[in-house]
């Protein structure tokens, strides 16, 4: 079996990445969880559940961001939501999941554990090349942190 990193920044722009056991880009994006008009407050978690029934697979290794404080009570539920789809899935599944902390995935992409967008978005695209946002690039930064992490051990 292949072993694949997947990186998640969970929020309404959701990036994912997959990333090979030797660090190399697979495939990454971002997915537009955004509630959509006439749409339960719901429908963006079954997007989300969509999506990642077709991203993650048994013997995945997946990381997802992990934040600690969020500016509104509203995003918290929506990373709180996403974070819930995402442990959910891999439980069914059989892929093995973690938090990365922010600050430590911020200063294994940058060096720096308080660097901003822009350095993010910098340094993904110097390792991968172009990248489509910073959400995008967060999730392979999060992915390779993980990956770094269990191939060191």
């Amino acid at each position: 079996m292949t072993v694949r990193y997947i990186g998640i920044d969970p929020g309404t722009a959701c990036g994912w990445a997959i990333l090979s056991a030797d660090g190399r880009r697979v495939a990454s994006g971002t997915w537009d969880l955004a509630s959509k008009r006439h749409e339960g407050g719901g429908m963006r978690f079954l997007r989300c559940r969509r999506a990642l029934e077709e991203l993650i697979l048994e013997g995945d290794r997946v990381g997802y961001e992990e934040v600690a404080r969020h500016r509104g009570t509203a995003a918290a539920h929506v990373y709180g939501g996403i974070v819930a789809q995402v442990t959910a899935h891999c439980e069914t599944v059989g892929a093995s999941y973690s938090g990365r902390p922010v600050g430590s995935v911020k200063k294994h992409a940058t060096g720096k554990g308080n660097a901003g967008k822009p350095a993010m978005v910098s340094a993904a695209e110097g390792r991968w090349g172009s990248v489509g946002d910073d959400n995008e690039a967060d999730a392979l930064w999060v992915a390779d942190h993980l990956r770094a992490e269990l191939e060191t051990r």
